[in-house]
């Protein structure tokens, strides 16, 4: 998991409330447990005008004007900006993941859904939740300054807007530590490697049966 420190990013404002794992990643995209190539169907049923299916070229797929996400300004967006109990519904790993793939390492919201919220911080993607005045005013930054970016500092917990209007927001410890050294599930087992070669080391010489 590639390590969250500060991120300087284009923002993408998403104006919706609600937006659940199956609106993120429609359902029959959820075969694979690959962690990747999901990024082509985020928001499928949003972005493209046919219904999509696993193995299509999305590049040759119409697309539908009116979604923000297609619009030129946004693109190359790495901070999702969103509304109230964004990631709703399933508790669908493969929504952070298609978010991640699709270039986002951030979402700034009012609420999120606590099952996402978790899955977030477990695939290196940082949500962060903000007073709806904050993200009122995000919304209208974004939306009326064309390439508005913002500055995350996770190490001091604050999103600053160009204007230097720093905004503090909070994160459990553990996460963040997480988060900063890049570490996922694995790689916190792995910071014990030794302890574990060790382990079966001894094991071997202990309990010699379990390896006839």
């Amino acid at each position: 998991m590639d390590k969250f420190i500060t991120l300087d990013g284009l923002v993408a404002p998403l104006d919706r409330a609600n937006v659940d794992t199956d609106a993120i990643i429609p359902k029959q995209f959820l075969k694979s447990i690959k962690r990747s190539g999901f990024g082509p169907n985020a928001f499928d049923e949003w972005r493209y005008l046919d219904h999509g299916e696993p193995g299509q070229d999305c590049a040759k797929r119409a697309r539908n004007p009116n979604f923000v996400l297609n619009q030129a300004r946004y693109q190359g967006a790495s901070i999702l900006l969103a509304r109230s109990n964004f990631g709703c519904g399933s508790s669908r790993e493969h929504a952070p993941w298609a978010l991640q793939d699709f270039g986002f390492r951030a979402i700034v919201a009012e609420s999120f859904a606590d099952i996402f919220f978790n899955n977030c911080f477990k695939n290196g993607l940082l949500p962060i939740v903000l007073p709806k005045t904050e993200v009122d005013a995000l919304f209208g930054l974004t939306e009326h300054t064309p390439g508005y970016r913002l500055t995350i500092d996770l190490s001091a917990q604050r999103v600053l807007r160009p204007d230097g209007h720093a905004i503090p927001f909070e994160v459990d410890a553990f996460r963040k530590e997480c988060l900063l050294n890049g570490w996922d599930d694995i790689g916190l087992t792995l910071r014990h490697a030794e302890k574990i070669r060790e382990f079966e080391a001894r094991r071997r010489i202990e309990q010699p049966w379990l390896f006839a």
